[in-house]
């Protein structure tokens, strides 16, 4: 907004006193500093987004679309600016084109009267400027003072010390025509819409509307005014308001963030005790069982040099009585020497059994993802398991094992269970399934095991040939209780080729030539359906055999046999 220069000493020493030289603007940058170089503003240009840099900055951004050369025309570029990345659009001048922020000017011009630096006459530009016209905002020599008094048009001017407006904060810099040094820009072109200069008013804009500044400030001020107060100042508080909103939910995620962030430590410190407690119960649950083992090892030890020592003294014995005895010493001890070598042979302790129950540590086993329930309310995962699988207690499930159909899969479940009797709750032992049939040892049938991970296993198979099989199971090497099992394949199942009707008569359409694979008949020609006649089932009957039980297999070969005449009952099957 431009001001006139009758106003201009007072609103820039109102604007001074509410922002006193050496404010900070927002972001911490004095008013007088460009927020690209740093330094004192030279030549600072409005962008069209209103911050404010100096030409040169706003020459080295790098441009999004270059201005084009064809036929010698210059497209405007566009740039981001440095201060609030905003895509802002370059007039085709470049930044010569911009708005020049004589207020920025103001702020260099009151930082160098601050610092201490001298202050060159706007007139003559030589001497040091120790007075000022408050009029035309001018600053002046003592020779261009005296003149400016001289003069009858510029003779009762106010002309007031620098050092005191200084001191005071009046001071400000004219606004002069770009065109015209000197010439200040006291009159507005309504045509063109810009501040001009006097000279700028006779040559440029001669047949323009031009009007003094001061007369025109107020109209043009209040459009400003007017999208200030009523528009842009209620969206200032309600931005000012959201921001505020935001930052408080910054404040309250970052102190509900800390607050979880100390729960998920005290979880994980407490979680952390839990697991190294259930770990030293673990450890704890091991060192248990390698005592027990150990002790059980040391108890079958001790039971097999006993053992060893009675059967190796028996034997020593009797080889020595036998190679050195005489016939009536070895007769006289005979009966003592039987009866100790047949109580050693008959001993309860079976070496075999001894060595294949041994247990070398391998029936310990470690299952890390295995529920382990709760430690201190904490779920945790881990359990040292200590079963081990008895072949004599695994146990076969499943009609299959029995009963089986050629041609067709068969499946029965093998169960693996410890000497307890208690299911294993884990797979992995050595299982082998052979299915051989008992007539024709080379027929054997391939079969499949699948571990479920749980102690049991599904074994399945398919038998080509029908017969009597036998079916090995074994764990470890060893029979499974009830190995091996009589496993009895039936022939393929034959499908009925007929139809399961109550007569031959009726499913025939009332023709009397059709037979049955029933022995029926219908003796001096047609009388009624034929329930009652000799030979009927007296109930429904399939067509191809004469079965009377829906859910069978055919017999149309017994059938064929047993009646002699096949042709008749193809017949039969055909209608």
């Amino acid at each position: 907004m431009s001001l006139s220069s009758e106003d201009a000493p007072t609103r820039k020493a109102d604007a001074g006193r509410a922002n006193p030289p050496g404010d900070v603007a927002p972001g911490g940058h004095a008013r007088s500093l460009c927020r690209a170089c740093g330094r004192s503003y030279r030549e600072p240009k409005i962008l069209p987004c209103l911050h404010t840099f100096c030409a040169d900055c706003i020459r080295q951004l790098e441009p999004f679309s270059a201005p084009g050369a064809a036929r010698g025309e210059r497209r405007p570029a566009t740039v981001l600016c440095p201060q609030c990345d905003a895509e802002v659009e370059l007039p085709a001048a470049g930044a010569d084109g911009l708005s020049t922020d004589h207020l920025a000017l103001d702020e260099v011009f009151r930082e160098s009267l601050l610092r201490g630096g001298g202050v060159p006459c706007d007139l003559c530009g030589e001497g040091d400027a120790g007075r000022r016209c408050e009029v035309c905002c001018v600053n002046l020599c003592e020779f261009c003072s005296q003149a400016h008094r001289r003069q009858k048009r510029t003779s009762s001017h106010s002309i007031q010390s620098v050092q005191d407006l200084k001191a005071q904060g009046r001071l400000s810099r004219p606004v002069l025509c770009s065109l015209h040094p000197g010439q200040e820009l006291r009159l507005f072109c309504e045509t063109c819409d810009q501040p001009v200069c006097l000279e700028c008013s006779a040559t440029f804009h001669r047949e323009h509307h031009c009007c003094p500044t001061h007369d025109v400030i107020d109209g043009h001020g209040d459009s400003i005014r007017e999208l200030v107060t009523r528009g842009l100042r209620p969206r200032l508080g309600r931005l000012e308001e959201a921001l505020r909103t935001v930052e408080l939910s910054q404040d309250a995620l970052q102190a509900r963030s800390e607050a979880l962030a100390g729960e998920v430590r005290a979880f994980a410190r407490s979680y952390a005790s839990v697991v190294e407690a259930h770990c030293c119960g673990l450890l704890q649950r091991l060192e248990d069982l390698r005592l027990q083992r150990r002790n059980q090892l040391h108890l079958q030890r001790a039971q097999l040099q006993q053992a060893l020592a009675d059967v190796r003294g028996g034997v020593d014995f009797a080889e020595r009585l036998l190679t050195c005895g005489s016939d009536a010493e070895i007769l006289s001890a005979k009966g003592v020497t039987l009866r100790r070598l047949t109580s050693l042979l008959q001993s309860s302790y079976d070496p075999h059994h001894a060595t294949t129950v041994l247990d070398d540590g391998h029936s310990v086993c470690f299952l890390p993802l295995e529920n382990a329930g709760q430690v201190e309310g904490f779920p945790v995962v881990g359990v040292v398991h200590a079963k081990t699988t008895d072949p004599s207690r695994c146990t076969v499930q499943g009609e299959g094992v029995q009963n089986g159909r050629e041609g067709q899969q068969g499946q029965f479940t093998l169960v693996c269970r410890d000497s307890a009797g208690e299911q294993m709750a884990r797979g992995g032992d050595a299982v082998l399934v052979t299915i051989v049939h008992k007539d024709r040892k080379d027929c054997m049938v391939e079969t499949t095991v699948a571990d479920s991970g749980d102690g049991s296993y599904a074994v399945s198979y398919t038998p080509v040939v029908p017969g009597s099989y036998s079916v090995l199971v074994c764990v470890k090497a060893q029979h499974v209780k009830g190995s091996p099992f009589t496993l009895s394949v039936k022939k393929k199942l034959r499908r009925h080729g007929g139809i399961f009707h109550c007569c031959s008569f009726c499913s025939s359409g009332g023709a009397k030539e059709a037979q049955c694979g029933c022995p029926g008949t219908m003796p001096g020609g047609f009388q009624g359906c034929g329930h009652g006649h000799k030979g009927h089932p007296g109930k429904p009957h399939w067509s191809c055999c004469g079965s009377a039980v829906e859910a069978s297999e055919c017999l149309l070969s017994t059938a064929r046999m047993v009646l002699g005449s096949p042709h008749g009952r193809l017949r039969t099957v055909e209608l």
